[in-house]
């Protein structure tokens, strides 16, 4: 079973402007091999375009991220909420139909409680002078831990309605 067998990419795509409306996050939907199957994107600050417009960055840290947190989420079909190597918050709700694993809703980009970016990684994964890095991340927004776990929950919800309508 593919995702667009529960809904249309519209309507996925429609559930993404919905939790960015929401949350300020930039999410996603991803299929099983962590490929977002929408093209809709609305970043959640300056410093992650700058960061996935390097092919490291986009390689040695989104990717891995939200790779190691879908399988995390995948093994215990369970959501998370959880910070990426740069630093930044990263929310993870798998997609199961019964047992079967069809992919994972992602809502990343702000930091969470009193997090920081890690300048540092940044820089070595990707070249971005820690100067640019300094003035892409001085206008992130925070998020409280509490505040990422209601948008899980929300994500939650609107999953188990397109699962339940499908019974």
């Amino acid at each position: 079973m593919e995702l667009t067998d529960l809904l249309p990419f519209e309507k996925w795509k429609e559930l993404e402007k919905e939790i960015t409306r929401i949350s300020g996050l930039d999410a996603n939907i991803f299929n099983i091999n962590g490929i977002r199957i929408t093209d809709y994107k609305n970043w959640a600050n300056r410093l992650c375009p700058a960061i996935k417009a390097t092919d490291k960055g986009q390689s040695y840290i989104c990717a891995v991220a939200h790779m190691n947190l879908s399988a995390q989420a995948k093994q215990t079909q369970e959501s998370l909420v959880e910070e990426c190597d740069a630093g930044l918050v990263k929310i993870i709700v798998p997609i199961f139909k019964k047992d079967e694993f069809l992919g994972a809703v992602g809502a990343c980009g702000f930091l969470l409680d009193d997090g920081e970016v890690d300048s540092f990684l940044v820089n070595m994964t990707t070249g971005i002078d820690e100067e640019d890095i300094e003035r892409l991340s001085a206008d992130i927004e925070t998020i409280s831990t509490e505040k990422a776990r209601t948008i899980l929950s929300f994500i939650e919800e609107e999953i188990s309605k397109i699962i339940s309508n499908l019974n």
